[in-house]
């Protein structure tokens, strides 16, 4: 099985959001000599408890101190951008750092509506255009959109690789259709199906971006030497997602503070149902559920989302799937 990572720039309470991108750096470089395949980052906006805003920005940086991972999105949210800026963005990344460079994108708006508002310019968000804009972008970082008049340059020897995110299960025949991998988050929609991955299989069209069809799944994952040291570090990602549904947006506070929280009857009944977007155990236990998933819904790549308050706790979790999968050559 392949293990990738994917970073939302998480910021831990206590720290400036130029330490948790300083953090970002350093786990790009780690998991790149642990040979992670890919690192992807994600697009959030109006949060004070995530530094990733500017993906495409954060995957220029780490592509040019890292050596061999691949670098990209997880994703850059089309809705609010022109596919003519975005082939134009990618295109040159790939031109920088050739077959290394990937173009996930998200359907979703990445922020609460006042960000949606300010990203439209105050206009009404399109929401309805979604895969027009993704056959768009395609096609202009291909040469091959019928706008003879534009040219998005430069061109790259080898194009990014062109994935769609997703978590509901919903895109994937899209993804299929576009010749595009498809990238199931099981963090935020917490169940797998075979039909999902069935119908992207069937439905497959070979294009320029990605020659057969790839799928990963994104899981939000803490491990520890114990199940009862994982349970504990979690608690600080159960009152993360917990917030997010309440709308609260903060820095991520510690286990200790997490526990101490006066968690009502209904909050507890969240936290509780949460749990079925994560992965918590010791190593080995993660990695069984992980080799049974690749076996049941045939997935051979994990983006793994390691959210722990500690960071040397969060990169223990990336080393020791790395020692348990047997990454490093």
């Amino acid at each position: 099985m392949k293990l990738s990572v994917l970073d939302q720039g998480i910021i831990a309470k206590g720290e400036t959001a130029e330490q948790a991108l300083a953090q970002t750096v350093a786990l790009a470089k780690a998991v790149d000599e642990l040979e992670y395949h890919r690192i992807w980052y994600s697009e959030h906006h109006s949060s004070r408890g995530l530094a990733s805003t500017a993906p495409e920005i954060v995957v220029a940086h780490i592509a040019s101190v890292t050596k061999n991972i691949r670098v990209g999105t997880g994703g850059v949210m089309l809705m609010h951008y022109a596919p003519y800026k975005v082939a134009e963005v990618f295109n040159t990344l790939a031109t920088l750092h050739p077959h290394r460079i990937d173009l996930g994108i998200g359907r979703a708006p990445g922020g609460d509506y006042g960000a949606m508002l300010a990203l439209s310019q105050g206009k009404r968000p399109e929401l309805d255009n979604i895969y027009e804009k993704i056959e768009e972008t395609l096609q202009y970082m291909n040469q091959k959109h019928p706008n003879t008049q534009a040219f998005a340059g430069p061109i790259a020897s080898s194009l990014p690789e062109a994935w769609l995110l997703g978590s509901s299960g919903n895109s994937a025949r899209q993804a299929a259709e576009l010749g595009m991998g498809y990238s199931y988050a099981h963090f935020i929609g917490g169940q797998l199906e075979t039909t999902i991955f069935e119908q992207y299989r069937h439905h497959f069209t070979p294009s320029y971006f990605m020659e057969k069809p790839q799928m990963n799944v994104g899981y939000a994952t803490i491990t520890a030497d114990s199940k009862e040291e994982a349970e504990f570090e979690a608690a600080s990602l159960d009152l993360m997602f917990l917030n997010i549904e309440k709308g609260i947006s903060g820095p991520l506070v510690s286990p200790e503070e997490a526990l101490s929280r006066p968690y009502s009857e209904m909050d507890k009944m969240r936290i509780e149902a949460n749990r079925r977007r994560m992965i918590v155990g010791t190593t080995k236990e993660v990695a069984e559920t992980l080799r049974q998933n690749e076996q049941k819904y045939g997935i051979q790549e994990a983006m793994i989302v390691a959210i722990h308050y500690s960071r040397t706790s969060r990169l223990k979790t990336y080393q020791s799937l790395a020692k348990e999968f047997g990454l490093l050559s």
